[in-house]
């Protein structure tokens, strides 16, 4: 029998429409609530002891956790008056943009560099005034150059390019203050090259754009599924119907969410792209209605005698979707958290709607409209059911075959698993032609490198980092990090010991090193901090000298550059173990490699919890182990297959990959419970496997292929976004949901065929 919602649904259809609207108004006036957040530090919970140490140290440094990076290149040489005056001009406009920390603005005309004049220490700023003669420019560019700590940081080696390093006021929105940039360095019309990048900038400029894609590629895809529905039934109110369904249970989610007090982050804001994947799961319904109407010319019969052999698996569907996402409630990452609740609540949305919106809709469509749609469905000979017979032939009688093949297949996507690299890049998420790629591939080959991180030497002595062992061990590790093919460049309070003891002896390179004695090292940064800004020795150094700061520029934002960085730390803590000084991280990089980790392995495993799950509820379904364990294979077969390619073609492992992982469990799961539940109603019938086999083929499969190539079809527009994350899910969502309708319909007749003594 059909559950008592649909029969309700059926009596008041009117009835059951009004109170879903009602609802609807009710969830829809949560969304001028809307709060966004792709700030990454919320990403892990505040009580999380790396965020709680990396807020720490920048603090007790006086550092600043997002910060621009203006690169200004002219090819012909940086050093002339012109391309120099514009530096101290777009410096000096800079200072002027709202949300912009003035202060620690880092410039040739702002920084200061370490010289001497008549055995005094002088700190001065390296560019004042700007030069104007030939020899000017040579004066200035000898005393860069001879100051290793500038070059690679504030200028290129090959003296094309310079920097501005504009740190931003804690909730500044790096994307406004980049436009602002770039409007401002538009009205030059010299002949220098203009770049902005760094990590906020990725970051807010993702943020932005991706609600600008959702509200563009959500609507294309609609489309694109309005269409597709309507070529399949040939019927708009239905089709219109199913796309309620979907927008139903996104408006509805989206509503709770917000109006439950979370922002909208990275993950949560592709919530509505997996409910409209999920809702596609309604086809079977219109797919067995169309079959029914034909055969008993009885709308409400037809309705009743659908739901009632396609309502459990339906139900069963929705209930192995909602466990697979709602076990990442379990999940240590809010966001994930949340992810994984709202998913789920909105497949239960979507399996409430199928039981009434979608009956209540059929009651008050056209008799004659959805008869004649109806008559076109023929499960022998009509369009896709004979291929889909002939599928179904071929894997219940090439069995062996089949099943021959797919084991190859498996050996091979578990080589490919192997291969997969676990990686995170929000810069790499944009296009590799975008400005912001281009601006950071730029930076990256022309100086040390937009990404930063912390190494901090902490001593429990006072005045620890005033001794030569301990400066020479931090001088010796920044040395062995400068190594890696990833590290541009390094710089601590060792640097500025050395350079002021290089300066103080007349720059004789002799003298380019440590002072041996402590109360020299003691004297040269007392001379120091009397001269320079408080904030350049405040940056590497504390008051009580007992902790100091490396500055670790890298030249990629990925993960995997960070874990290379630790791995050398920890080398160089079991080369010198009678070292008195602890290394410890720090900084965006490693807190972007931090959380970056937690959350895909906080997918993982939420993942692998979701896996067990689902085979109880598939075993709970079937009411046989058995069954479940046959179900339950195509769902391997589609996850090894697609994470098989994904390791083949060297695409890391990163935020966008895992939350597919979620989806590909519960869709791939939905396709082998309406396989096998509608085989075994059939075979109650006969009593003949064969005939049964090709039967779920071609009228059960067809459903299974409309619900696929529906949604393939319409999240294939997402690989025009210029948001490589829309890309993959488009391609990665297209490609699962074919991949595994075919191995349904080729591989369970197989299976069965296989295992039918034992199954049956």
């Amino acid at each position: 029998m059909a559950s008592k919602l649909t029969e309700i649904s059926v009596k008041r259809p009117k009835s059951i429409i009004a109170i879903i609207i009602i609802l609807t108004l009710f969830f829809l006036i949560q969304f001028p609530r809307i709060v966004t957040d792709t700030d990454p530090k919320n990403m892990l919970p505040a009580s999380s002891p790396v965020r709680v140490y990396n807020d720490e140290m920048e603090s007790l440094f006086a550092l600043h956790k997002d910060v621009i990076v203006l690169g200004i290149v002219n090819n012909k040489g940086l050093f002339n008056p012109a391309t120099l005056k514009r530096i101290a001009g777009f410096t000096e406009e800079i200072t002027k943009i709202k949300g912009v920390v003035v202060a620690d603005v880092m410039s040739l005309t702002t920084v200061d560099n370490v010289l001497s004049q008549d055995g005094q220490l002088i700190v001065r700023p390296v560019m004042d005034p700007v030069p104007q003669t030939q020899e000017e420019i040579e004066t200035l560019q000898k005393e860069i150059y001879d100051n290793p700590i500038l070059v690679g940081r504030l200028v290129s080696g090959d003296r094309t390019t310079t920097a501005i390093y504009i740190p931003l006021d804690e909730g500044g929105d790096a994307k406004r203050i980049a436009d602002r940039i770039r409007t401002l360095v538009a009205k030059e019309k010299g002949e220098e090259e203009y770049y902005v990048a760094g990590d906020p900038v990725a970051r807010d400029t993702f943020g932005h754009t991706m609600f600008i894609q959702m509200a563009i590629f959500s609507p294309m895809a609609g489309l694109i599924m309005v269409i597709t529905l309507y070529l399949m039934f040939r019927n708009m109110t239905l089709v219109m119907a199913m796309m309620a369904v979907a927008f139903l249970s996104i408006l509805w989610s989206m509503g709770l969410l917000i109006g439950m007090g979370f922002p909208v982050h990275i993950m949560s804001s592709m919530i509505p792209v997996f409910l409209m994947a999920i809702a596609t799961d309604s086809v079977h319904i219109f797919n067995e209605f169309y079959f029914r109407l034909k055969e008993t010319g009885d709308k409400k019969q037809a309705i009743i005698d659908t739901m009632t052999v396609v309502g459990p698996p339906v139900r069963y569907t929705a209930l192995a979707t909602a466990a697979g996402f709602g076990v990442l409630v379990l999940m240590h990452i809010i966001p994930v958290r949340v992810f994984g609740f709202f998913v789920a609540f909105g497949t239960i949305v979507i399996r409430l709607m199928s039981f009434s919106l979608i009956p209540a809709v059929m009651m008050l469509t056209s008799d004659k409209n959805l008869l004649a749609a109806a008559g076109r469905e023929n499960e022998e000979a009509g369009k896709g059911s004979a291929w889909l017979r002939k599928l179904g032939e071929m894997g219940f009688h090439q069995y062996r075959i089949v099943v021959g093949a797919g084991m190859i297949l498996l050996v091979v996507a578990i080589a490919g698993i192997t291969q997969i690299r676990v990686n995170n890049n929000m810069v790499s998420w944009f296009k590799k032609d975008s400005d912001i790629r281009q601006a950071d591939r730029v930076m990256n080959n022309k100086l040390a490198g937009t990404a930063t991180a912390y190494i901090v030497a902490e001593s429990n002595e006072p005045d620890a980092m005033k001794r030569y062992e301990n400066l020479k061990d931090i001088e010796e590790l920044q040395r062995k990090l400068e190594g890696l093919p990833v590290v541009g460049k390094t710089t601590s309070v060792a640097d500025i010991v050395k350079r002021v003891n290089k300066v103080l002896h007349g720059n004789s390179t002799e003298y380019d090193a440590l002072p041996i004695s402590t109360e020299e090292i003691a004297q040269y940064l007392f001379l120091f901090g009397m001269s320079a800004k408080p904030g350049d020795l405040d940056n590497v150094v504390t008051a009580d000298y007992d902790k100091a700061n490396i500055f670790v520029q890298l030249k990629t934002w990925d993960a995997v550059a960070m874990r290379g960085v630790l791995k050398k730390i920890a080398e160089f803590k079991a080369a010198h173990p009678t070292s008195l000084l602890q290394f410890k991280p720090a900084g965006i990089s490693y807190f972007n490699m931090v959380w970056n980790d937690e959350v895909l392995y906080d997918m993982i495993k939420g993942f692998m919890i979701a896996l067990i799950v689902v085979f109880i509820i598939l075993v709970f379904n079937f009411r046989s182990i058995k069954w479940g364990m046959v179900s339950y294979i195509p769902l391997l077969f589609t996850i090894l297959l697609i994470y098989g390619f994904v390791g083949f073609i060297g695409k890391d492992f990163d935020m966008p990959i895992s939350v597919l992982s979620a989806l590909s469990l519960g869709m791939a799961v939905d396709f082998s419970i309406h396989f096998i539940r509608r085989f075994q109603q059939r075979y109650q019938v006969d009593g003949d496997i064969e005939q049964a086999i090709l039967w779920t083929a071609a009228r059960p499969g067809k459903g299974i292929i409309r619900n696929a190539f529906l949604f393939a079809s319409a999240f294939s527009v997402m690989i025009l976004a210029p948001l490589t994350p829309y890309i993959t899910v488009g391609l990665f969502i297209a490609g699962m949901m074919m991949i595994s309708a075919v191995l349904t319909i080729l591989f369970l007749p197989a299976m069965i065929r296989l295992l039918g003594g034992w199954l049956l």
